[in-house]
This record gives C-alpha cells, structure tokens and sequence, in this order.
C-alpha cells in the first residue's frame, strides 16, 4: 500500500484526504472555514503548515472525530462553544494511540471509552481551550449527593467493567480567560467510578483555568471543579502550574474522588461563588502541596476539606476565606500530617453552605475538625485568625495527636460574650 502526505486547502480537499485510507498524514496549508464534521481514518495524522492555520466548523456542527492511532497537532480548531470540537469514534476496537499536540481552540475536547472502545491511551499536551460549554452533556457522574458537570476538557473511561483500563499523559492543559470563563467544568478526567472501568495518567498539569459552571444558585445536587479528578482516575502527578480559578456557586476549584500519588498547585487557587471550596477531597491524595494562596469569596466557600478518603500529607502556603460559613480547613476523616506557613484566616460569620449535597449552617471557623476526624500532626504558622462576631480560631471534636501553632489564636470579631 502506497502512503502519502497531502496537503489540503479546501473543504473538498480536506474531506478526500480525510476519506483516504492511502494518505496517511494530511497537511492543513491554509485557513478552512464552514467544514462541515470530519472524521480521521485509523492512523491518520492533521497537522497544520504553521500553527496559525485554522479549521473553522461549520456552525451547529461538532468538529474533527477521532477513530484510532491517530495524531493532531500544530492547528486552530474552532466550533460552536456547546459543540464537540474534538471527539472520538466509540464504535472501533480500541483508541490505539490517540496525540493532541500544540492545539487552540474553541468548544468541547470530549474524548470518552464507551461501547466498543475496551482499551487505547491518550496524549494531550500543550491545549489551549478558548471557549467551552460542557453544561449540555447530561451524562454525569454521581456520589455524595452531587452530579458533576463535565468539562471543556473531558476524558472519561465509562465502563463498568474494572478490567477496562485506559492510560494517558496529559500536559499543558489550558481553559477559560481571566472574566470569560469556560462553562461547565474546566479539566475533568474520570473512571467508571470506584468499582467501574479506571483511567490511569502518568500525568495531569494544567496551566491557568477559568471555570464557571452556571449552576443556578441554591442547586444542592450539583458541582462542577476546575481541576476535577473523578472517581475510577488513577493518577501519578497533578501539577497546577498556572491559577485555577471559578466564579459560581458549587463551582469547586481543585477535586478529588479519585486517587492522587502526589499533587501540586503552583498558582493561586481562588473561587468566587457560593459553596465553591478552594480544594476538596473525597478520595485519596498521598501527598498534597498548594504552594500559593487558597483564597475564597462567596459564601460557604471553605478553603480545604477532606470529607470521605484521607490526604496523607499535605502543605499549604496559605488559606483566606471571605464569606459567612466560609470555614478556612475543615477535617471530617483520619488524615496524616497538615503543614501550613502563613496562616488561617477567615473574614465571615456564619452562614449556609453546601455540604455533600445538603444546606447546613457553619461558622467560618480558621480550623474545624469534625466528629470522625483526626490528624496525626497539624502544625500553623501564621496562626489562626477569625473576624467574624462570635467565631471560634479552632473547632475541636476529633483527634490530634500533635498540634503546633505560632501566631497564635485570635478571635478578632469578639461577640462571645453575648453567647
């Protein structure tokens, strides 16, 4: 079989070349608009001339679907916001090897094992997600009272079968602007759930995500996360290089329900919304590093939790809240050591937040440990600070077998003789 490169330059052209099973590697060497959906056969590459070529699809159309072995890199893809602007073929044997490299563009990455695909891994490095809408995908997982909207970037493993397993390596995954935010979720990866078919990534690092799931506010039963990593992922290494940033209600900045080798935040986590915690955990992270600010604004906004698995170690600059119920840390499970260099502060009183998807009232107390939880070691510098009327620095009702506090407690607000 003869296989050649062709370059392409037309709708026409792009589609024949697509149809070919002779062309093996497809050449982009001008700006296409209005391309109607394209499907890329087993083992073909798209690559664009240089990186400013640009496939504009057709509107109300999804974009380029993937089938297997095949590459894509040096493009702009544009499509619809809401629409598929990279998928994949859920009919063929497996997704072989399937890179994205060096790509901007505009609607959803949504690359999903389902029916026939048992088995494939995945490479994404160096996306740049302009605009995404993921709200329209009602397939969502499920656990702890909550559904959780998909995101601009989705890579999800939904069998239920515990012996599918798909792999990947995932780099320099980009989503959202400062103020224009993609909707939905921003980077979500996910398993079957905990006893479902497992994805498995040697890495996940992202750089600056803007997120804002437009979930209305006061919905008890659903979330989205910046960084999700849903339950049934497995994975070595998150790093957060750039800020992670969401601006609505039950809009969590960094999540876990998966299991986390080890996990680091570089830039500053922030969140805006309501019930929007700076980073949440429901499975396991072994050893957690947030090496700039958590800083939270909306009410019920906590600054960490662990409520279900555990985080074996874990390191904090440090943790701001500005909202009434807006705990600073708040433990409801065993977990092992908690550093933190700067300090606990929180700015609010108490106020409703979500919690496992029931409304409760909180104080925004600086430390909280909850019935069921307990730490082997937590050690603050900077100390624990409250400011609003009546807010205790430290609530203690589990165990901590060491506790090391400078700067002291220091419960700004006052009020308490009124209790």
């Amino acid at each position: 079989m003869n296989i050649e490169t062709r370059q392409v330059s037309t709708v026409a052209e792009l589609r024949t070349a697509a149809a070919d099973d002779h062309v093996q590697q497809i050449v982009v060497s001008a700006p296409i608009a209005d391309v109607p959906g394209l499907r890329l056969s087993p083992g073909q590459t798209l690559t664009g001339i240089d990186a400013q070529v640009a496939l504009r699809f057709a509107s109300g159309s999804d974009g380029l679907e993937l089938s297997s072995d095949n590459q894509v890199h040096g493009l702009e893809l544009f499509a619809d916001p809401d629409r598929r602007v990279v998928f994949n073929d859920t009919t063929v044997d497996g997704l072989g090897r399937l890179v994205l490299h060096d790509l901007t563009v505009e609607g959803v990455v949504r690359l999903l094992a389902r029916d026939r695909v048992l088995s494939g891994h995945v490479e994404a490095h160096d996306i740049d997600i302009r605009t995404a809408d993921a709200r329209g995908y009602e397939e969502r997982p499920k656990g702890y009272g909550v559904e959780v909207i998909p995101g601009a970037f989705t890579l999800w493993n939904q069998h239920d079968d515990r012996a599918v397993t798909i792999t990947a390596d995932l780099t320099g995954l980009s989503a959202g602007r400062a103020g224009a935010p993609v909707r939905g979720s921003g980077i979500f990866v996910s398993g079957g759930g905990e006893t479902g078919g497992r994805l498995v990534a040697h890495r996940l690092e992202t750089g600056a995500v803007h997120s804002d799931g437009g979930i209305a506010p006061g919905t008890p039963n659903r979330i989205t996360g910046g960084v999700f990593v849903v339950s049934g992922a497995f994975v070595a290494s998150v790093r957060n290089q750039g800020p992670v940033t969401t601006y609505g209600p039950n809009d969590m900045v960094l999540d876990n329900w998966g299991t986390v080798d080890r996990w680091i935040a570089d830039g500053k986590v922030t969140s805006y919304g309501p019930s929007a915690i700076g980073f949440v955990n429901f499975g396991t992270v072994d050893r957690l590093e947030l090496n700039a600010l958590i800083e939270t604004f909306g009410q019920g906004s906590r600054g960490f939790n662990v409520y279900t698995g555990t985080v074996r170690s874990a390191e904090f600059e440090r943790v701001v809240t500005h909202a009434d119920g807006a705990v600073g840390m708040q433990i409801s499970q065993p977990v092992g050591e908690i550093t933190v260099r700067r300090g606990i502060e929180t700015w609010g009183g108490t106020g409703d937040s979500l919690v496992k998807g029931v409304v409760i009232r909180l104080a925004a107390t600086a430390l909280s440990i909850k019935p069921g939880g307990s730490a082997r070691k937590i050690a603050i510098a900077g100390g624990l600070i409250t400011h609003g009327e009546s807010v205790n620095p430290l609530e203690l009702h589990g165990a901590i077998d060491s506790l090391e506090i400078s700067g002291g407690l220091v419960a700004a607000g006052g009020g308490f003789e009124k209790i």
